[in-house]
């Protein structure tokens, strides 16, 4: 079974992070998942939904979930066999702990792991307007091998809810993540 780390942080946005786990449990992939402190708390004012209950309605055989201070978890290793590190929503704030390298906490651990190995790390980045600081930070995380994906999701296939508006960025992230399209939103098409 292939694994993705999945960290979920304090911007707004949680339902990005909500969906791509439900996406990816969906597919038979396994989720190492991380809520940052303040990711779990927006969470669960923006979902309305306690995170308990949310791993609760999650198969136990593919969610692993580990609190972000547990430093000794697997995930900070590089020698644990993962695919690759989505955040998402990704703040400003680990954003800059990942560009410059300044680990607090196991997300900024697990991204930094899966850079030094080459592994994809892609950054769903929920924040606007940007200050030259974040867009200095993009350009560092970009230059390390991250991609930075703005939750912008696109008009273009006619969306008639939010959700297709997230399941847009949700593919787009997976896609890039994992090299395979997972269909949640028509593709761009001039007729």
């Amino acid at each position: 079974m292939e694994k993705v780390v999945v960290g979920i942080t304090g911007a707004s946005g949680s339902v990005y992070g909500k969906r791509l786990v439900e996406v990816l449990v969906s597919n038979s992939y396994g989720v190492d998942l991380v809520f940052s402190e303040v990711g779990r708390r927006v969470f669960e004012y923006e979902i309305g939904m306690s995170v308990e209950r949310f791993i609760s309605i999650l198969p136990s055989d593919l969610v692993n979930v580990y609190e972000p201070a547990d430093l000794f978890a697997p995930i900070s290793s590089g020698s644990y066999p993962v695919r690759g590190m989505v955040v998402s929503p990704c703040s400003t704030g680990t954003l800059g702990h990942i560009a410059n390298g300044v680990v607090q906490n196991l997300i900024h651990r697990a991204a930094d792991v899966n850079l030094k190995e080459k592994r994809p790390v892609i950054l769903v980045l929920r924040e606007t307007p940007l200050n030259r600081v974040h867009v200095e930070n993009m350009l560092k995380v970009i230059d390390a091998g991250a991609t930075v994906l703005p939750a912008s999701p696109g008009f273009y296939g006619r969306p008639s809810s939010v959700e297709e508006l997230v399941d847009f960025v949700v593919d787009r992230a997976l896609s890039l993540l994992l090299g395979r399209k997972f269909g949640l939103f028509k593709g761009w098409s001039p007729e």
